[in-house]
Formats: C-alpha cells, structure tokens, sequence
C-alpha cells in the first residue's frame, strides 16, 4: 500500500497544506433517510466510473450498466427519480465508503444517499461502522476466455508462452502470474482493467484473458468475436470463490435500507434482476448469503 505522504509530522509546509484542505473540505455529511430524500424527490446514488457491464459511459457520454439501471428501478420503486455520481475507486473498499457514503469527497462533492455495487462481506461490515451494507443482489467469481491461439479447457500450465491478460494488480493477475510455480509470469501483459483485456483478446493482441465473469459474459455478448470462447472447465488453484454484492447507506439511514432491501427482494423474485443483467449478456446469478 502506497505510504501516506500526510502521516508526517505536522510541521511547516505540511501545516498550511492542511489548513487549506480543511478550509476547502465539504460541510459535515447528516444522513438522509427517507424524509429528508422526500423533500426533494431525488434519490443520490454512487456507481463506479469505467466499470463495464456495471457502469461506465459510453460513447456520447451517457451513463450505463447493470448498477445505473438496477438504481433507477430501486429509486423508482421507492417513489424518487435517481440521480447519478460515477467516481473513480479508492485505494479499497472502505475508502469508497467513505467518500461516497458516509463522509463525502475531502474536496469537493458531497456523499450519496446510496453507493451499487458493494462487498457484502461480514467483515468489511463490520470495519465500516459508519454504513449499513445489505440489499446483496448478485454473486460474481472469475472466468477466463481464450482466442483461437489457446485452448481454453487444458491445465493452465499449457498457456505458457501463450500471450496472457489481466487487469494490473489485480486478483487475475496475481493468479497468472504466481500460480504453478509462476511458469506464466513472463507471458502475462497488463490492462488498465479486465474491460481492456478481454478488448485486447477480441482484437488478437491476447490469445488468453482472465477477468470476472460479469465482464466476460458482456465483453462476448454481442457476438463480434464468436472465435472468443469461455473456459468451461474449473479454475485451479484459484483462492477467491465469488463474492457476493449489494447495496450501502450511512448508518442512521436505516429505514431508507429497510425499504431498499424490501425492494430488492421484489426484484428478485419477479425476474426484474434476470431482465437488468440479461440486457448487458451478463447471467444473473443469485446471492449466496448477505452480511
């Protein structure tokens, strides 16, 4: 983890720089349960920016992705019209939580009254007393795709000296290149995320991609490069089993959580989320347990 420059002593420069920051800091964030939302009508909801099939813009600047439409349906469900902030992800989990959520930008901006897409997982839960996590509407995992260059079912071994792909720093990439005594590491290039890589693959600078699923499944919806295959086969040696996600408020909005969650659960059962994920050529596969 990068060293934080203002964990210096306060002295000098560092002082003033500071006092500037805390003079150019936002207004303390109150919560915003369902009241206070009303008095405006409009519900605010965080997404993660370049985030395809969850979010991202497109070519005319317009915001889209599984997370923006399945927002929009819960605002709606709850009688509000949704507005959107796409930011771009922190160091970890926790810091977004706190800039979107319960805190807001140290520098401009403010805090949403709801951030998509976020770990349900009891023990970030449990580190970020300042939010409620729930609502888990999705299980996600990793997959790999391969071009006509590899084949995509052998023991991963066989790629080396295959071109490989993942997003930098990224669990894809760790699992390429330090997996079965790191005999791939050479051949493992690096993407700015699992969006580019599988790009890189479609295009045949990449003859095997890893990345999740969400973003596999999207990346090969449209048909374009029907040479592109899924691995069908089990990954090996792979730590992560999936995670599941959901939604977060601040903590002392919890009756706007409640009426999310029971939204949620709407959606789940009438199909709703099959609909928003099958529209982006992403399976939805349900959760498998909340915080």
């Amino acid at each position: 983890m990068p060293v934080d420059p203002l964990a210096r002593p306060v002295t000098g420069r560092r002082a003033l720089l500071l006092g500037l920051l805390a003079l150019a800091a936002p207004a303390p964030v109150w919560s915003r349960p369902i009241d206070k939302i009303a008095a405006d009508g409009v519900l605010s909801i965080a997404v993660y920016r370049d985030f395809a099939p969850w979010s991202w813009r497109d070519a005319a600047g317009v915001l889209r992705g599984i997370d923006v439409d399945l927002g929009t349906a819960l605002a709606a469900a709850i009688g509000f019209k949704a507005r959107f902030t796409d930011f771009p992800a922190d160091e970890g989990v926790e810091d977004d939580l706190r800039n979107m959520v319960w805190r807001g930008p140290l520098i401009g901006g403010s805090a949403a009254d709801l951030m998509m897409h976020v770990p349900t997982d009891r023990r970030l839960a449990l580190k970020v007393e300042r939010c409620v996590i729930g609502a888990p509407y999705a299980r996600e995992n990793f997959a790999i795709a391969c071009g006509p260059g590899a084949d995509c079912e052998v023991p991963p071994p066989q790629w080396a000296g295959k071109r490989l792909a993942a997003e930098l720093d990224s669990v894809p990439d760790f699992w390429l290149s330090g997996s079965f005594g790191g005999v791939m590491r050479a051949n493992v290039a690096h993407y700015l995320s699992g969006a580019a890589a599988l790009d890189a693959l479609k295009a045949g600078k990449a003859d095997v991609a890893m990345a999740t699923r969400a973003q596999i499944e999207h990346a090969l919806a449209d048909n374009a490069a029907p040479q592109i295959k899924q691995r069908r086969a089990p990954i090996p040696a792979l730590s992560s089993p999936g995670w599941d996600v959901g939604i977060a408020v601040k903590d002392d909005s919890r009756d706007l959580a409640d009426a999310l969650e029971a939204a949620m659960e709407r959606f789940a059962a009438d199909g709703t989320l099959t609909r928003l994920f099958a529209a982006y050529g992403v399976t939805h596969v349900p959760p498998q347990r909340s915080v």
